[in-house]
Parts: C-alpha cells; sequence; structure tokens
C-alpha cells in the first residue's frame, strides 16, 4: 500500500474521576480519502485527564511512526493533530507555557517522536472528535473489566459514523465562524450551560477578610451550611442541574456536597477552580492590607499583572488557569448543565472573559456568598453571560 505524507491525528483521552481510571484513544486518518489508517487506544490505570490527554498524542504519533516504519520520516511528513485538550494543543504549539511536572516529560516525548515532520494543532469541539473519544471509552471500559482493548473488538470508527454530531459536523479545516448580533446564525446545538454558584459563608465572609487558597481553607460557618441547603434546595427544585463540579478548597466542597445529596449526583474537584491565592494578605482585611502593604495593596489594584505580597497569585495567572479549567468543563460537557461551585475571583473571571471586558471589571461586579450566576458556551466559541448575582433562593 502507498502511504500518504499528510496524516490527520484525532486524539483523546479521559480520566473517570480527575484523577480516576483513565485512558486514551487515537485514531490515524488519510486526509484525501478519509480512511481510517490506524486505531489505537489503552487503559493506563489511575491518571487525570491531561495525563490521558498527552497520552493519547504520542500515542497517536507513534501511529504515524509505526506507519511509515519502513523508511526516514524526514521532511516532507505533514501531520495535523487535532484534539479536543486545549491545553495539550496550546502547550504543543509553544502558545502556553508547560507548568506541571507530570506535563513536561510526556510533552518532551511527543516532540520527539516523529523528528523532521511538520506538525501542526488544532483545538476541536468535543462532538468534532466522536471517534477518537470512542476509543478512549473503550479502553477504560475494558479496564474496568480487568481487560485489554482490542482492536477486532472496537466498534469506535462505526460508532462515530453513525453519530449525528459528526455528520452534521463542517470539514475541520472549515470552523464555524462565531457570529455575533441579531444576524441569522447556524443550529449550534445546546450550548454547555455552567451554572456558577460561590459557597457559602465561612467565619471570615462577615468579617470581609481575605480568604484565598494560601490560607486556612476554613469550613463553612452555621449560616453557610444553611445557604448551602437553601441552594440545594433550590436546584432539586429547578430540576436542570446535571454534573456538579467543585474547587477542590473545603468551603466549596461542603457547598457542593449539600447539592449532590439532593440530587443523588457525584462531585468532580477541578483544582483550576481553585480561590486566587492571597499570599501575606490572607486572613487580614482590607483596611489591614492598606495599613501594612500599602503600596502593594496599590500595585494591585492599579495592574492584573501585580501579586498580593508574599508571592501570591496575580488576576492574569488566575485567568490563565481558571480559562483552562472553563475549557475543559466545556468541551467535556457540551449541551449539559453543569453546577460549578467555586469562589469570588474564578466566578467573576469567568463572566468577565465571557464579556470580553477589561480586567478592571472585576472590581466592578459584586457577588454575595451563595449566590448563583451562569454562564452558556456555544460550539462557535460565543458565550452568553445569563445570571449574575442571584440570591432569590436564600430570601
Amino acid at each position: 500500500m502507498s502511504l500518504p505524507r499528510r496524516f490527520v491525528i484525532e486524539a483523546d483521552g479521559g480520566s473517570r474521576g480527575n484523577p480516576g481510571p483513565a485512558g486514551y484513544g487515537a485514531v490515524v486518518i488519510d486526509p484525501d480519502t478519509g480512511e481510517t489508517l490506524a486505531e489505537t487506544a489503552e487503559y493506563i490505570g489511575v491518571a487525570t485527564n491531561n495525563v490521558a490527554e498527552y497520552k493519547g498524542l504520542v500515542a497517536g504519533l507513534r501511529a504515524v511512526g509505526a506507519l511509515l516504519a519502513d523508511g526516514p520520516v524526514g521532511t516532507g511528513v505533514r501531520v495535523s493533530v487535532r484534539m479536543d485538550s486545549k491545553l495539550v494543543v496550546e502547550q504543543m504549539s509553544g502558545r502556553w507555557k508547560i507548568k506541571h511536572p507530570d506535563m513536561k516529560p510526556l510533552a518532551a516525548e511527543a516532540a520527539a517522536v516523529l523528528p523532521g515532520a511538520d506538525i501542526t494543532y488544532e483545538w476541536i469541539p468535543r462532538e468534532r472528535n466522536k471517534h477518537a473519544d470512542r476509543l478512549a471509552n473503550e479502553a477504560m471500559d475494558a479496564g474496568r473489566r480487568g481487560g485489554r482493548w482490542e482492536p477486532s473488538a472496537s466498534t469506535a470508527a462505526l460508532d462515530a459514523s453513525r453519530s449525528p454530531e459528526t455528520a452534521a459536523a463542517p470539514p475541520a479545516s472549515d470552523p464555524l465562524t462565531p457570529q455575533m448580533g441579531w444576524g441569522s446564525v447556524p443550529d449550534l446545538g445546546a450550548p454547555a450551560t455552567l451554572v456558577l454558584l460561590r459557597h457559602g459563608e465561612t467565619a471570615l465572609t462577615p468579617q470581609k477578610r481575605f480568604s484565598g487558597s494560601g490560607g486556612t481553607d476554613p469550613a463553612l460557618s452555621p449560616a453557610g451550611l444553611d445557604q448551602a441547603e437553601r441552594a440545594a434546595s433550590a436546584f432539586a427544585a429547578r430540576g436542570t442541574v446535571q454534573e456538579i463540579v467543585s474547587s477542590p478548597l473545603r468551603r466549596c466542597r461542603e457547598t457542593a456536597g449539600a447539592v449532590a445529596a439532593r440530587l443523588g449526583l457525584e462531585v468532580r474537584v477541578e483544582d483550576g477552580l481553585r480561590e486566587t491565592d492571597f499570599g501575606a494578605w490572607e486572613g487580614l482585611t482590607f483596611g489591614e492590607v492598606r495599613e501594612r502593604y500599602g503600596d502593594d495593596l496599590d500595585a494591585w489594584l492599579a495592574s492584573p499583572d501585580a501579586a498580593p505580597t508574599g508571592g501570591g497569585e496575580s488576576f492574569t495567572e488566575v485567568a490563565r488557569r481558571v480559562a483552562v479549567a472553563r475549557d475543559g468543563l466545556v468541551t467535556r460537557y457540551a449541551g449539559r448543565t453543569v453546577l460549578v461551585v467555586t469562589h469570588v475571583t474564578p466566578i467573576k473571571t469567568l463572566v468577565r472573559l465571557a464579556l470580553g471586558a477589561p480586567p478592571e471589571a472585576l472590581f466592578r461586579m459584586e457577588l454575595s456568598a451563595a449566590s448563583v450566576s451562569s454562564v452558556a458556551y456555544y460550539a462557535d466559541g460565543n458565550a452568553s453571560v445569563r445570571l449574575l448575582n442571584d440570591t432569590s433562593h436564600l430570601r
């Protein structure tokens, strides 16, 4: 068989628990004929989503290398990698730095698989990555049974070809152009809707003290527990929440747990949703920070790149990790309604980014304890803010 010198790799990975039982899948396609040239999938044990995504990329690149095993890769080989992981695509494209120690060796391994090849990376929505997604899930299912994924038993290609999302998808080389205003728009399907619930009160909340991810990790106060139960009752009455995701901090996990118990859902923890690390300001009031660290506070208020005293996070750093978490949620939960239990800064950041507002907009939003906001994300990349700081369920 005469092999092409151009290949498309579609790769995916998943973790049921993040971290939890994980697997990956990858498919190599001839872009000229649409023919599937290779499939690969594997259960990898307990790992995070990001590790599984990277391993799927490496496996896809190796599959191309195996196809070309009879000769040198050399120049002239072009590979287009398509993934629904914004993190992997942006890091491998060189636009985002790779800071996590688990990601660095995987990225280096991926970069070394096909020396000399022209490799490009493209983000695609999850619904256009069905083949690789099904392979990853087949691998995880096999691992759950104590077995291994077998190509002869795979139905991923057939299932993906029958998928209405895949059948209706535009070519990857011609993505939908975001449509704005009142003009006619394509039918983009149901959006991923993030219902943003700020956690209930802690002992620090009424005192308006800085309480981020670098402090004491306080529990909900009695008032906060009551707020969480009221929120749970409201969401149970609405019946719209399908998934629950929480910041790792205790006050959010307790709030999310109250809702989960009422709805019979599990809570998935997403580290990117944690509150800002306020450094030396943790536990202090605004006035106390003004008195002790006045110059640093002025700089922080004036620039999103300025960090709190003592090695805290700048708003720019927070926005970067919140955006990564958002992209992962929007991809994973396309068409679903997800309750996201998090903090003031992440919620304000999600709203700001959805509106395209400048960083100073963070100081122009009010978010009460246990308030509800909502943002819908569509397949064309547009977002719609639907609700902000609703506290009607607490009255």
